[in-house]
């Protein structure tokens, strides 16, 4: 996929996923989400720092977190955090349009919006679903890299199949399920995996 029609999958998630915020409560604000030890609202700072990055600032939070790249998303997601709800809808809207990342593929910002625009929807009970578009190219992206999520490797010796799209993956035991599950599976989201049907299940689950 060409990084235009990636920008425009991004974009079209980062609206979305500010019309999600503005119906929040202060009680889902302060839901726990998918991602380990943030809250709704720390995960929506996360997804802010994101959409704000520049390879300049990330290696400068980077060094100051001591090049530990948990400490330095979690620095970053409490901080952002930490704005009122209105503020990170605000400055989420102004990165709608824009196309400035961390030194990362174009993809990964798409994966980054998708993924955690789950972690924050699924707890809540927000029904929800990414453009068909946007899900097959980070379902197609993850399949075959270990950068940072390790997914080639949970997925490995396992066939992928979603039920909503005509997609799969892989060869061996079957895992079948929606695919936006699927996608979650692939990066650890073990909450996912009651989705998630097939004889290779039971294999996936135990991964870490």
């Amino acid at each position: 996929m060409k990084s235009e029609e990636t920008w425009k999958f991004v974009h079209a998630e980062r609206v979305q996923m500010a019309e999600t915020f503005k119906g929040l409560t202060p009680d889902q604000w302060a839901t726990p989400s998918w991602c380990e030890g943030w809250n709704v609202q720390q995960a929506a700072g996360h997804v802010l720092a994101a959409a704000e990055q520049t390879p300049m600032n990330f290696y400068k939070e980077l060094v100051g977190a001591g090049f530990k790249f948990d400490v330095f998303t979690d620095r970053a997601a409490k901080r952002l955090g930490a704005l009122d709800p209105d503020e990170i809808v605000r400055r989420l809207e102004a990165r709608t349009t824009t196309t400035n990342h961390p030194p990362a593929p174009v993809m990964a910002m798409l994966g980054e919006i998708v993924v955690h625009g789950e972690d924050i929807r699924r707890p809540l009970g927000i029904d929800y679903r990414a453009a068909e578009g946007a899900l097959l190219a980070v379902a197609d992206s993850y399949k075959n890299s270990n950068l940072l999520i390790g997914a080639k490797r949970r997925i490995a010796g396992l066939t992928l199949r979603a039920t909503d799209s005509d997609w799969s993956h892989g060869d061996g035991p079957e895992v079948s399920g929606p695919l936006a599950s699927l996608v979650l599976a692939m990066t650890g989201r073990k909450q996912s995996h009651g989705d998630l049907t097939g004889e290779g299940l039971a294999t996936l689950v135990g991964r870490d």
